[in-house]
């Protein structure tokens, strides 16, 4: 079973465990619960990692496509690009508007403790993955703990929400 299928069943993007997360992080953040069709597009956004063999690459930065394709359909355009803005990567590659999607997907990271997300991600190969990408995504060095990753990569979801986080954008071909 490759990382992106894994990652919907039993990981980090589990499709019960993580539209909870995002829908916590969207009350925290908005102060208010999501419409009906915001809820919607929480539960479908990362539906496209469905059968992709990485999460963090080129293929695997095109998941939204997958979830806004079934919102387009079922909502209307302006719900497809409610999910394809919820994607860092896919914003910068693409010229896509950061949706109101965006802030709650990255800040439910900064709202659970390590032990929770190496829960989710250690049985699925995910938290190995993420702390061997060697490209413009690295947020820690391969000497540093994973609690000194975790901060880093708490930060790096706080800077992406604030607009600070800066992205190489020449290696994210890689």
């Amino acid at each position: 079973m490759n990382l992106g299928t894994k990652t919907l069943l039993f990981g980090v993007h589990q499709v019960f465990i993580h539209p909870v997360l995002v829908t916590a992080a969207w009350v925290k953040l908005y102060r208010s619960f999501p419409t009906w069709r915001e809820m919607i597009c929480i539960v479908i956004h990362d539906w496209g990692y469905w059968g992709r063999p990485n999460l963090k690459d080129a293929d695997g930065d095109r998941h939204p496509e997958r979830g806004a394709e079934i919102a387009g359909k079922l909502l209307g355009p302006e719900w497809r690009d409610f999910i394809l803005g919820h994607s860092s990567f896919y914003t910068i590659r693409h010229g896509v508007k950061q949706s109101k999607l965006f802030a709650p997907d990255k800040y439910w990271h900064c709202m659970i403790p390590l032990w929770v997300y190496k829960a989710l991600s250690v049985p699925t190969e995910e938290f190995k993955h993420y702390r061997e990408l060697k490209h413009a995504r690295q947020v820690a060095e391969p000497h540093e703990s994973d609690a000194e990753w975790w901060a880093k990569l708490q930060r790096a979801c706080y800077g992406k929400i604030a607009g600070t986080f800066e992205i190489d954008r020449r290696k994210l071909a890689n």
